[in-house]
């Protein structure tokens, strides 16, 4: 390859990635501080996974100031990993609090861990404050040789 052509393959656009949907730079060591797409108005939908099992990893306060959902699905249960993330059920708390409305907003655990546990307790008057409900299972589905819990949504 003549060096021209390497220099402007290695030194062109530099190669962008996505953080909770937001096109950064990789090259930066916060890639949410380096945000090449403006910010624009929320997205609203009737269901959202909060990505990553909840982990802290991926998911700030920004990513439920941008996706406003009305149920949010929590599948964490990796506490060795912090799954559940105790800092992502806050920043739901953190976010849903800017939404300038107060819609109904349903959080629904997929297990019972210690994290959400403590979590609801400690900000239950919080979640009253802000209309987020916490969804509980007392449900079960038997499948085979299986067992696990269940809820039951509707639109």
């Amino acid at each position: 390859m003549p060096e021209d052509e390497l220099s402007r393959s290695s030194h062109g656009n530099p190669v962008k990635s996505l953080v909770n949907g937001i096109k950064t730079n990789p090259a930066s060591n916060n890639p949410k501080s380096n945000l090449s797409v403006p910010l624009g108005p929320p997205v609203y939908v009737d269901l959202a996974y909060i990505p990553n099992h909840c982990s802290g990893k991926n998911t700030d306060p920004e990513f439920f100031k941008r996706v406003r959902a009305s149920y949010y699905v929590v599948s964490g249960n990796d506490a060795a990993n912090g799954e559940p993330s105790r800092a992502v059920l806050d920043a739901l708390l953190e976010g849903k609090s800017q939404w300038g409305e107060n819609l109904q907003v349903t959080l629904i655990p997929t297990h019972d861990t210690e994290v959400t546990r403590e979590w609801y307790q400690q900000t239950h008057e919080k979640q009253q404050e802000l209309n987020i409900m916490v969804l509980a299972s007392s449900s079960t589905v038997v499948m085979q040789d299986e067992s696990f819990p269940a809820c039951k949504i509707e639109f």
